[in-house]
């Protein structure tokens, strides 16, 4: 991963902060993939990697940061309906993603919000195909949303 970011991103001023979350980004997977968890600790310590690309972008903080907010708002109300998949570690972690992509602009916090959908679908699918109803972790995918849509950003 952090070889593909500094290909992808070059010599950028970004390019620390974003290493900066390769490793609370890789246990959040970890963790999720093995218990269905993402601890509250790791997902903040990942949303300050936010504060920095303030630092760097200020012109893009309120972008950043209601992009954040608009994908809390909906991940929540998806959480909440019966049956809804999601859990609010999903929740938190979606919002803390979009919140960093927004630095990079409205197509990315799009693109990392339709990739993880586009990955966890098919899989959810051959799942329910082959009668294994099992919960399906979706902090992988929004994690893998996130690192393609800073690196085609």
């Amino acid at each position: 991963m952090s070889v593909l970011l500094a290909v992808t991103l070059g010599p950028s001023p970004q390019l620390p902060v974003h290493l900066l979350a390769v490793v609370p980004g890789l246990l959040l997977a970890l963790i999720d993939l093995r218990c269905l968890r993402l601890p509250d600790p790791l997902v903040a310590g990942l949303g300050v990697t936010a504060l920095p690309l303030a630092l760097l972008r200020p012109d893009r903080l309120v972008p950043a940061l209601l992009a954040g907010l608009v994908v809390f708002a909906a991940y929540l109300m998806i959480a909440l309906l019966p049956g809804g998949g999601l859990g609010l570690g999903d929740v938190k972690l979606a919002a803390v993603l979009a919140t960093i992509l927004g630095f990079a602009g409205w197509p990315a916090v799009v693109t990392g919000l339709v990739v993880p959908h586009l990955i966890n679908g098919p899989i959810a699918l051959a799942l329910l195909l082959r009668g294994r109803g099992r919960p399906l972790p979706f902090g992988p995918a929004l994690l893998a949303g996130a690192l393609i849509a800073v690196t085609t950003a």
